[in-house]
């Protein structure tokens, strides 16, 4: 991929893990488990971030090991294939963990480029 293709998926991994962060907001564990349409959403998104993960090239991925490149596709290829069995305490966990760290990081590489 280029350089400039590498710059867009990390862009859309950027923003759509904002808008995952922002949706989930302050919504309980127990909200997000009688939401259905925030499920969905969430789910959604985190799958968004993971395919954007997935496009960009081994060389800007190995420029940045601090990102968990593996685990990022390895979770949107949970939600895509397990679509049966979604882990919500899962899916919790990753955006209220996981994703405001990544967010951090993916802002200050977009800065850089």
């Amino acid at each position: 991929m280029s350089k400039h293709d590498d710059e867009v998926s990390l862009r859309d991994m950027l923003s759509h893990a904002n808008e995952a962060a922002e949706l989930l907001g302050a919504a309980s564990r127990e909200e997000l488990g009688r939401d259905r349409v925030m499920q969905l959403a969430l789910t959604r998104l985190v799958e968004i971030v993971g395919e954007a993960a997935n496009r960009i090239s081994a060389a800007t991925q190995q420029k940045h090991p601090g990102i968990p490149w593996a685990q990022i596709i390895g979770m949107r290829n949970r939600l895509v294939h397990g679509y049966d069995v979604i882990d919500l305490d899962l899916l919790w966990d990753t955006i209220r963990g996981d994703l405001p760290p990544l967010i951090a990081a993916l802002e200050a590489i977009v800065k850089e480029a």
